[in-house]
């Protein structure tokens, strides 16, 4: 049965008897003696705690029977005979159990922490160009230092922290990052400080793997172990080195499994200082890692499935009276849901502060969102719109932008002018209202405007590009993009001399027509009906080619989506405009207004990423290493950087992975035949374990889902619960064989890892090697890069 629980709880001769014998049939006896077995109160600081249960455990020296299978009904409010005081204010069991004073085990996370230091940030300023999506994220902190507004698919706390370090540190963003392989040096950007703020948070990775793992009980040799793993990791250190997000998302992640398994180890002592604090920081841990990417989420799903879990037992826990279940509700509801979430707002609230000005993302917002922005184009217009009025016609359901039109033709079809949606308003925006043609004698005439009419509903209008002249029109033509019956093309069309004809009138149809509202007015929905076909003016989120320069198709449907062919005016000037007309203008959103757009506009983006990349990868491939990352190539020599694992690491952490689920299966397969002892010394390997695999399970499954672009970083997240995961059960097979022989294995393993990952070193580090030396490292053929 998967476990998630710390490790296993020791018990007094009463419950150690009673339970048992209800648990397997009959009294637990030594079998040694076939005596009952003798227990006796533990030190706390002796062995291991459990989550719930009471700080005793068997003696060692009466019986070897493991007490992980020793099932005692989880109470920290119960009282056990020979004890003075409630379970819950016994003493935590202390870090240094087995590492002896405090100086040595402070002397150990410095120890780790000065190692990572090394191994990350050795020649960070190599190589001194953009690499890979420093494209990206150095490009956002100089628009966070220019205000500019920008869209990301990312939430922006890394992005504000990496600004941050650049503008510490001088940068006045005036680089813009825009290509790989750009030169900082010359440009004079400060790009050392900006790759140190991830390089740090990499580094501090290190010493909190060795925390965690002594939360988790593991001993002192198991812990350095794993913790140097994950130091020499290639993978992890060279995500470090480079001003992206992925090291800054692990550390929080890194951070949020260190406090949880801090609570987790304190659990029973609930509201002292130590369980306060322990929830307090992994909610903020959880809050902080959620904002910077996504993935973060999957963290907060892994402490709620643990959350869960806490509050059955207290359910279950007959003397837990309800007042103190609802305070402990209550407490968990505030650390780990309203902590988090204020984080998350809070994020957002000084992003959108930090970027007052209109730029590259503008074209992305509504227009509401839009005439918060300094420089906006949006002002306020007359709301009385008439015939002969000058207006710029937005989009409204794709951001795609304002009906838009130059002398460029289409290159099929009719090869008329072009007719697009553009984001930016501008004079080839510029549309002229005019009333429907009228015929005589097979003859057309514009009537002329004298005066100020005022457009209602059911009017049948033109509409004339400023700029060109050219009339929009439609006609029984498919359109050169998306070509499907009921669709047709929308083009500019006309002469010198040549009024036009009936494909150019189109008939206005509000959006929420009421008969005692009938006039058309600024800012307000409509729709526009092509007379001659009954199709709707129409677009969506679909790009023209290179000869349509990027800009969103417009079209006529048949059968398009109603709100898909809605339209506002919000630019309107009239020669005729009556002096009493008031002016109109979006309504101001609030922040909340503006957190929830971007973040339906963040989705939209995130799931519209299904384009291609020479080293994109499926989930199915990253646990194996089958595929690597180019970061960057040196247009002169052979220096190269690639992301790519320690192979030695990611094979341990797969092995892990595949020994839990089997000794979860064998486990089951061994209660279910009652062989009980067997059951417990194998549950006694793998204590902790299943917490571990779960949060590794929901921080990699949910990405075949995804049809997305995916990349072999998005596992790091996932490699670290792995990594964890080897270290405890390495800890739980090898702890029987003794100190002395555990941490010769440990040696060992750390003495390969270490070798590994010096052989790798040259692509993590961006070094140069000879030909041989390079093709020598390709283990796999899928590791593909160029060797010269």
């Amino acid at each position: 049965m998967l476990s998630t629980e710390m490790p296993p709880p020791p018990a007094t001769t009463a419950a150690f008897n009673s339970q048992t014998a209800n648990a397997v049939g009959s009294p637990a006896r030594s079998r040694k003696s076939n005596k009952p077995l003798k227990v006796t109160r533990q030190d706390a600081s002796s062995g291991p705690e459990d989550e719930t249960a009471p700080l005793l455990r068997v003696d060692a020296a009466t019986d070897s029977l493991p007490p992980a299978f020793v099932p005692l009904e989880s109470n920290a409010y119960s009282t056990v005979k020979g004890l003075s005081k409630p379970i819950a204010e016994a003493q935590p069991p202390s870090y240094l159990s087995e590492v002896g004073p405090a100086t040595s085990h402070a002397g150990i996370v410095i120890g780790l922490t000065v190692l990572a230091l090394v191994v990350r940030l050795f020649q960070i300023s190599n190589p001194s160009e953009v690499v890979f999506d420093e494209v990206h994220f150095g490009g956002f902190a100089a628009k966070y230092i220019n205000g500019t507004f920008f869209m990301d698919v990312h939430p922006p706390l890394g992005k504000m922290m990496i600004a941050a370090s650049g503008y510490f540190a001088g940068f006045d963003g005036t680089f813009d990052f825009k290509e790989i392989g750009k030169d900082y040096i010359a440009a004079r950007v400060p790009y050392i400080s900006m790759r140190l703020l991830p390089g740090i948070l990499g580094c501090l990775i290190v010493p909190m793997s060795y925390l965690t793992m002594r939360n988790l009980r593991a001993s002192t040799a198991s812990s350095v172990m794993t913790a140097l793993m994950i130091a020499f990791d290639n993978a992890l250190a060279a995500q470090s080195r480079l001003i992206l997000l992925d090291s800054i998302l692990v550390f929080f992640t890194a951070l949020s499994v260190q406090m949880w398994t801090r609570f987790q180890s304190v659990k029973n002592r609930p509201f002292t200082l130590r369980w306060w604090t322990s929830l307090a920081l992994s909610g903020a841990a959880i809050g902080l890692a959620a904002s910077v990417k996504w993935v973060g989420l999957f963290v907060i799903a892994w402490v709620g499935f643990s959350t869960v879990k806490y509050l059955w037992d207290l359910l279950g826990n007959t003397s837990v009276n309800a007042i103190t279940f609802f305070k402990h509700f209550a407490t968990l509801a505030l650390c780990l849901i309203v902590v988090p979430a204020a984080i998350y707002m809070a994020a957002f609230r000084v992003h959108f502060a930090m970027l007052p000005k209109i730029g590259s993302g503008t074209g992305f917002m509504s227009p509401e969102f839009q005439s918060t922005l300094k420089g906006s184009e949006i002002k306020e217009a007359y709301a009385e719109v008439g015939f002969g009025a000058r207006v710029m016609i937005r989009h409204e359901n794709t951001q795609g932008g304002y009906i838009h039109s130059h002398k460029h033709y289409y290159p099929t079809g009719s090869k008329q002018q072009q007719i697009t949606l553009y984001p930016y308003a501008d004079a080839n925006s510029l549309l002229r209202i005019l009333p429907a043609l009228e015929f005589e004698n097979e003859t057309s005439t514009s009537p002329p405007v004298t005066e100020f009419r005022q457009i209602k509903h059911g009017d049948i209008i033109r509409l004339e590009h400023d700029a060109t002249n050219m009339r929009l029109h439609s006609h029984d033509q498919r359109p050169p993009v998306t070509d499907v019956k009921g669709n047709f093309e929308v083009t500019g069309y006309g002469a010198p001399g040549f009024m036009g004809d009936s494909n150019d009138h189109w008939q206005v149809e509000l959006y929420d027509y009421k008969p005692e509202k009938p006039y058309l007015t600024a800012l307000q929905k409509f729709r526009l009906l092509h007379v001659n076909t009954g199709c709707a003016l129409f677009s969506h989120p679909v790009k023209l080619p290179e000869w349509g320069f990027g800009q969103q198709e417009v079209l006529c449907a048949s059968n398009g989506k109603k709100s898909l062919t809605t339209w506002r005016i919000d630019s309107n000037e009239n020669q005729f405009q009556p002096k009493t007309s008031v002016k109109v203008g979006y309504k101001r959103p609030s922040f909340l207004d503006k957190f929830i757009e971007s973040h339906r506009l963040m989705w939209r983006i995130n799931s519209g990423l299904d384009g291609t990349h020479p080293f994109q990868s499926r989930p199915q491939s990253w646990p194996v290493l089958a595929r690597t990352i180019s970061f960057w190539s040196s247009k002169t020599g052979p220096e190269k950087m690639h992301l790519i694992g320690n192979p030695i690491v990611w094979a341990a952490a797969l092995g892990a992975l595949a020994a839990y689920a089997a000794a979860e299966a064998v486990g089951a397969v061994l209660w279910k035949r009652r062989m009980v002892t067997a059951a417990g010394v194998l549950s006694g390997a793998t204590r902790s374990a299943g917490l571990l695999f779960i949060g590794w399970l929901l921080h990699y499954a949910p990405f075949f889902l995804m049809g997305r672009q995916l990349f072999l970083h998005h596992y790091l997240p996932s490699l670290y619960f792995s990594i964890l995961l080897a270290g405890v059960l390495f800890d739980g097979i090898t702890r029987r064989a003794g100190q002395p022989a555990q941490w010769t294995l440990a040696i060992v393993v750390v003495v390969i890892v270490a070798y590994v990952f010096t052989r790798f070193a040259p692509l993590t580090y961006a070094r140069p090697m000879s030909k041989d030396a390079c093709m020598s490292l390709k283990w796999r053929k899928s590791w593909d890069w160029e060797c010269k």
